[in-house]
């Protein structure tokens, strides 16, 4: 019999927080709920319980639950006592506790712990066994490793041994072809050299034939050959004694010339030998412009040719230049002759030369006009230096300020006048042998140009060329000026290279490193005139090196530079020539001015 309860339009009662039951009416969960689950049920089951205890105590004190029936609906009498029955049924039915039920769930947990427990130990258990199977893989790995190692060393083994075995046997195999062949090369040899013997045999008995049919012929001919020297010989005799006179006039001189020969054939062989060790030291003297005597001879050469060629002959064939040009000319030298050693007269005619050079109230000279000017003026400086310093050496000192004033005002007056001070001199102011040859590598046209281009003059007194004191004294005024000019230091910049005072030292180690230039009686006026100009204060700006040059200028003028030659010859100018010098190198050593 089924029980049917008439639905409430009242509200539920409140039961309190709750949790939603999963399955059973009567509070019981699934078996696969968890521990804190079935924790959950057992709050639920409690909270239930009161709450049915307090909705019993409510119905049957009448004051917080009271069954509510609708108005409309009318019920028998049988149907509320049956009605009233199942109410009290369902409100025992959830006040009983259920002693199974709280053996399953404390069965549960357990079981629970238990399991997990077990779990656990299953776990470690299965871990050890995997570890060990690991341990027992690595073993086997490893022992199969040296297994296959030793089976690989092995193999090895045996295939060396068996390269051995072959190479063995290969050499074997070698050395005995080696030997056979070798057997055969000296057998071969032997052969061949048995036919040489017994061909050389042959050939040394016709030799011995022949030798003695040619010692029978050379004892013949010794006897005739004998007979015809002796008729030679007296017949030399005749000749020699006829020509004995002309050899002792021809004997000295060719001696000089053998000398000269020898001498040239030394600095030829010296030459190249520096040629050939000192290609890198060329390039530094070239890009120090301290190159080679021979290339500074050329550049003077080379501008004194381009001016006569270029603008004096420009100027001598244009009438109005050259009227131009002789009519400056004519106001450069007396000026020049007017010139005295003191500051006031150098400065008034260096003033004067710079402005009929570059007039500033006019318009600038024709090129051509301002070289020709520039040549004329530089020969005016010279010429006066020829006559007045000679007789005076002191005014080349105001020579050399004007030059040097000159130099460092006029473009190009420096390089023409070094070009004309070498057609005055020849190679001194290098200092050079001249060559015997132009700049074309020609012989010059004649004698008496050789001579001219060497520095000799023609002579005041006769039609000859000048005398050796003569020549000597006229080189040194005019090299005492150019040692003038260098002795000065410029204040706007340095000179041209001809004009600086490192070409002190160029010259003197020129000079005396040529036998032939030292061999001239003008040397030993030379070495004086720049030992008197500029010896103490070469001797401050070079020091020690400077010391060992006059030391070696010593030698040569006492004891001898080769074979006990002194500088300059045995001629009475070069022995006073010496003495001076002797006395300027003891002023030097003192620190005595001149």
């Amino acid at each position: 019999m089924k029980f049917h309860a008439p639905r409430s339009v009242s509200p539920s009662p409140v039961r309190g927080n709750r949790k939603p039951r999963s399955t059973s009416t009567f509070g019981l969960y699934s078996d696969s709920d968890s521990e804190d689950y079935y924790s959950e049920v057992e709050d639920s089951f409690d909270s239930s319980d009161s709450d049915v205890d307090t909705a019993s105590s409510s119905s049957a004190s009448g004051s917080t639950f009271e069954l509510v029936r609708p108005r409309h609906i009318k019920h028998t009498p049988l149907e509320e006592r049956q009605i009233e029955e199942t109410i009290s049924a369902i409100r025992l039915r959830t006040r009983y506790h259920d002693p199974y039920e709280e053996w399953e769930k404390r069965t549960r947990k357990d079981a629970l712990n238990t399991a997990r427990k077990e779990f656990s130990e299953h776990e470690a258990q299965r871990f050890i066994q995997q570890e060990q199977k690991h341990l027992t893989h690595l073993q086997q790995l490893s022992t199969r490793h040296a297994e296959e190692a030793a089976s690989v060393q092995q193999r090895s083994e045996e295939v060396r041994a068996r390269v051995q075995r072959e190479e063995i046997a290969l050499k074997e195999q070698w050395r005995k072809r080696e030997k056979e062949l070798w057997d055969r090369i000296e057998a071969a040899i032997k052969a061949e050299e048995e036919k040489v013997a017994k061909r050389l045999e042959e050939e040394r008995k016709v030799k011995e034939e022949e030798e003695r049919k040619v010692r029978e012929e050379e004892e013949r001919k010794r006897k005739e050959e004998e007979l015809r020297r002796r008729l030679i010989e007296e017949k030399r005799l005749k000749e020699e004694a006829e020509k004995l006179k002309a050899e002792a006039e021809n004997k000295k001189a060719e001696e000089e010339l053998q000398r000269e020969k020898e001498e040239e054939e030394q600095k030829k062989k010296i030459e190249e030998a520096r040629s050939q060790e000192d290609g890198e030291e060329t390039n530094l003297r070239k890009a120090l412009h301290f190159g080679p005597a021979e290339d500074d001879w050329r550049v003077a050469r080379t501008n004194l040719q381009n001016l006569k060629t270029g603008p004096l002959a420009f100027v001598k064939a244009n009438k109005e230049l050259k009227a131009e040009c002789g009519r400056l000319r004519r106001l450069i030298t007396p000026r020049i002759g007017q010139l005295t050693n003191d500051p006031e007269s150098i400065s008034k005619i260096s003033r004067e030369l710079l402005q009929i050079m570059k007039p500033t109230n006019a318009r600038p000279h024709d090129m051509p006009v301002y070289i020709a000017l520039c040549s004329s003026l530089a020969k005016s400086i010279l010429l006066q230096a020829e006559t007045e310093v000679a007789a005076e050496p002191r005014s080349a000192e105001a020579l050399g300020q004007v030059a040097f004033s000159l130099c460092e005002s006029l473009d190009n007056f420096a390089p023409i006048f070094f070009a004309k001070l070498v057609q005055r001199c020849g190679g001194w102011p290098i200092p050079i042998v001249p060559p015997n040859h132009n700049l074309d590598n020609k012989p010059w046209a004649s004698r008496e140009e050789f001579t001219k281009i060497s520095g000799w003059r023609k002579s005041t007194i006769d039609e000859g060329i000048e005398s050796i004191k003569d020549r000597s004294t006229r080189i040194a005024a005019l090299m005492r000026v150019y040692f003038c000019v260098i002795k000065i230091t410029p204040a706007r910049g340095p000179l041209d290279n001809m004009f600086q005072l490192p070409r002190l030292w160029t010259w003197f180690a020129r000079i005396t490193g040529d036998t032939k230039l030292l061999q001239d009686p003008v040397a030993p006026w030379l070495i004086y005139t720049g030992l008197d100009v500029l010896g103490l204060e070469a001797c401050n700006v070079w020091g020690k090196q400077w010391i060992k040059m006059l030391v070696l200028i010593h030698e040569g003028v006492t004891t001898g530079y080769q074979n006990g030659k002194l500088i300059g010859g045995d001629s009475p100018e070069s022995a006073h020539a010496r003495t001076r010098v002797m006395f300027a190198l003891g002023n030097i050593i003192n620190g005595a001015k001149p």
